[in-house]
């Protein structure tokens, strides 16, 4: 069970992100991180004391808050990577950084990891990689149209005197550390508290962010049709997280990091459908190994 509910986190994680970077790209990131999370926030605070409690701690709480902070440097870092970047580049690559720091903090501290689920997990690790790869398929398919392959001038261009990173990149990297520790936090709030560490991850995001626009003089402004896109994104994430932090109350963490990271096969899958965003042969791989890679890992256990 907890490892079905890391799947479908994965899945929603996608459309959230999907949404999150459509977003971005018509509104200012401040704007769309402020009124996300405080949609996702208002969502929490009317529907946790519904949810069964047995305790909450001080740690919970604080625990809470700091992946909030975490959670929301890296939500608006990946953000603002997916409008400036390609989704297919900046999503993958996220996931990558934010799966390795958890996994390895849990195999250091001691977690034993059947074959099958290790397979798994480097499966997962290059399906992730594989869904990115957009760059090769555009340069494949105009090596087939034209026929020819350039081979350059052998006269480096003084304009770039050193290999550009694709845009965005480095704004996946960063937001992938800070996810990790979003994840790594949240896991650490105990099964009786319930979703309160939730709600304090995201009441500290939206004072986070606030503060920070208040500070810089930023606006929250936004047309209306862009702030119900905003909305939807929140209340997206929101559920993912409740998900994800459900899953963590009985699975092992490295699994239910790794299957929740595979988020980039519905970003980019979405991206598709409703982008126009086409899937070459390699992405396509890519996918089918994070399938093959969620079969394993559930054999494993």
């Amino acid at each position: 069970m907890p490892y079905l509910l890391a799947l479908t986190s994965a899945f929603v994680y996608g459309a959230a992100d999907f949404l999150g970077g459509l977003t971005t790209r018509r509104a200012d990131t401040f704007s769309v991180v402020i009124v996300s999370q405080l949609a996702g926030l208002i969502l929490l605070a009317v529907t946790v004391p519904f949810i069964p409690v047995v305790a909450v701690t001080r740690a919970d709480i604080f625990w809470g808050v700091l992946a909030g902070f975490c959670g929301s440097t890296g939500v608006a870092l990946l953000y603002r990577g997916l409008a400036v970047g390609t989704m297919a580049i900046v999503a993958p690559t996220t996931a990558v950084c934010a799966v390795l720091l958890p996994v390895g903090v849990s195999v250091v501290m001691g977690e034993r990891l059947s074959t099958l689920v290790i397979a798994g997990i480097v499966l997962a690790l290059i399906g992730i990689v594989l869904v990115g790869q957009e760059k090769w398929g555009r340069e494949s398919s105009q090596e087939s149209r034209t026929g020819i392959r350039d081979q350059g001038s052998g006269i480096p261009d003084p304009r770039s005197p050193i290999p550009r990173f694709p845009p965005g990149l480095g704004l996946a990297l960063l937001s992938g550390i800070a996810i990790g520790g979003f994840y790594l936090s949240l896991a650490r709030a105990s099964a009786d508290a319930g979703m309160w560490p939730l709600l304090g991850a995201r009441g500290g995001s939206v004072v986070l962010f606030v503060a920070a626009a208040m500070l810089t003089g930023r606006t929250v402004r936004m047309p209306l049709a862009v702030t119900g896109m905003a909305i939807a994104c929140g209340v997206v994430d929101m559920l993912a997280n409740a998900l994800y932090l459900a899953a963590t109350w009985s699975g092992s963490l490295s699994v239910v990091v790794t299957l929740s990271s595979l988020y980039p096969a519905s970003t980019v899958l979405l991206a598709s459908l409703f982008l126009r965003e086409r899937l070459n042969r390699v992405q396509i791989a890519g996918v089918f190994c994070a399938l093959v890679a969620v079969v394993l890992i559930v054999s494993g256990r």
